[in-house]
C-alpha cells in the first residue's frame, strides 16, 4: 500500500504523503473551530453588550490565545479526523 494519497485543490490534484492531509484535514477543521466561535462570540457582544462587534472581536482574541483553549481544538480535531480514518478503513471491509 502506498503512503500517499491526492489532495484536490481547485480543478487540480496533487499527490501528498497521508500524514501532510491528515494534518491539513486537522488544520482545516481547528480553523473552522475557530470561526465558529469568532461569530459566536462577536455576536454575544453585539447582542449583549455596548462595545458592538469590536468588542467582541478583542473578547475573541483573549479567548483564542489561551492554550488550554487551542489544544482542546486541536485534540478535537485529531480525534475526529483519526475516528473518520478509522471509519473509513471498517467501511472497506
Amino acid at each position: 500500500m502506498t503512503d500517499r494519497t491526492m489532495i484536490a485543490v481547485g480543478r487540480s490534484a496533487f499527490s501528498v504523503p497521508r500524514l501532510m492531509k491528515r494534518a491539513l484535514e486537522v488544520a482545516i477543521a481547528t480553523a473552522l473551530t475557530a470561526l465558529m466561535s469568532l461569530v459566536v462570540v462577536t455576536t454575544n457582544a453585539m447582542l449583549t453588550a455596548k462595545g458592538g462587534y469590536a468588542q467582541g472581536i478583542e473578547l475573541w482574541f483573549q479567548f483564542i490565545r489561551r492554550s488550554d483553549i487551542i489544544g482542546t481544538m486541536l485534540l478535537t480535531a485529531i480525534v475526529t479526523v483519526s475516528y473518520l480514518v478509522w471509519q473509513r478503513r471498517q467501511d472497506r471491509r
